[in-house]
């Protein structure tokens, strides 16, 4: 009897893998925090001038998400969605600051014994 089935069966999953890696990303959360949620920058970027390279002109962009939408109407649907209101809920929390993800990795210095060489500097 022969072979039963095909060699190949990854349907190309490879290339799905791959095209998600150099994707472009988006703006993260600390960078929406810190950036442009300042009401200066916020104005900014709600009221953009014409662009002929972005979606819609540039005229439709939600500041919590960093997207821009085609029509006012979508954006208005955008506001609504699950989506959007899990940035918002996500927002709301501190951003993580360069100290609590070194404690998180384990090299901050909270819950460790003093050494020999730190006691000595310490007196």
């Amino acid at each position: 009897m022969g072979r039963l089935r095909r060699s190949r069966t990854h349907h190309a999953q490879r290339d799905v893998h791959r095209a998600a890696r150099t994707r472009a990303r988006t703006k993260d959360l600390d960078q929406i925090q810190l950036i442009d949620l300042d009401p200066k920058n916020r104005a900014a970027l709600e009221a953009q001038p014409l662009d002929l390279e972005k979606p819609g002109l540039a005229q439709h962009y939600c500041v919590e998400c960093a997207k821009y939408f085609e029509s006012d109407h979508a954006l208005q649907s955008h506001w609504k969605s699950k989506v959007h209101k899990r940035r918002c809920k996500a927002l709301k929390e501190p951003a993580y600051t360069i100290e609590e993800a070194e404690r998180a990795a384990g090299l901050g210095r909270e819950g460790k014994r003093p050494t020999s060489t730190n006691a000595a500097m310490e007196q």
